[in-house]
């Protein structure tokens, strides 16, 4: 059974795709389809009620254990073997291949779980780099400076401030006290946070040093 084949085409579509991932790689140009950076990271205490079935399946996937192009091309390797396998099968049983669009539902269909089993020990032998990422909570009682619009109670300013590593990030700031604001250019303190806003005192008004 050809692999050129009509109802092995998005099979066929599937290996070209691991195929060039495995070029760009070799060529070292597969960061530019890395993620991308975002002005604040994500945070890693995220509640867990809201995020615990989702970051349960992506764990039993195995996304985010090892880089996604890893993890793409070898789901599409799977994928591709995994619907040739089924046509083939299907042909020697009834004569003809299945209709590939349902061929391709039930191969990734069967691809991810395996892939999420295969990438599992792969991701122990990989090496891992160190990060510098941060969550958010690690940002209260860190000093930034409103660098758009005007802080004030339920009106949010995007402020700058900068982890303990000296990356910047963008966050949207309230006054901690109701009746204040703060203008852009001025220094402020986290103090504390609620959910993506976080809530500043100005710096000036607790006599602090700039900080080192």
């Amino acid at each position: 059974m050809s692999l050129l084949a009509d109802h092995n085409l998005p099979f066929a579509v599937a290996l070209m795709l691991m195929v060039m991932l495995a070029v760009l790689q070799a060529a070292g140009l597969g960061d530019l389809f890395g993620e991308p950076e975002v002005e604040v990271d994500l945070d890693v205490d995220a509640d867990a009620d809201a995020g615990g079935a989702a970051g349960g399946l992506m764990s039993l996937l195995g996304i985010g254990r090892v880089p996604f192009l890893i993890w793409l091309a070898v789901f599409l390797l799977l994928f591709a073997a995994l619907g040739v396998s089924i046509q083939g099968l299907a042909d020697s049983l009834t004569g003809s291949p299945l209709y590939r669009w349902l061929a391709a539902a039930l191969a990734g269909g069967a691809a991810l779980p395996v892939t999420g089993a295969l990438v599992r020990p792969l991701a122990r032998i990989l090496p891992h780099d160190e990060t510098s990422a941060v969550g958010l909570d690690s940002l209260v009682g860190r000093r930034g400076v409103i660098v758009t619009g005007r802080a004030a109670a339920g009106y949010p300013a995007r402020a700058r401030v900068q982890d303990r590593f000296g990356q910047p990030h963008h966050v949207m700031v309230e006054p901690h006290e109701a009746s204040a604001e703060m203008q852009e250019g001025e220094q402020v303190l986290l103090v504390r946070r609620e959910k993506e806003t976080f809530y500043c005192v100005a710096l000036q008004d607790r006599r602090l040093a700039p900080e080192q």
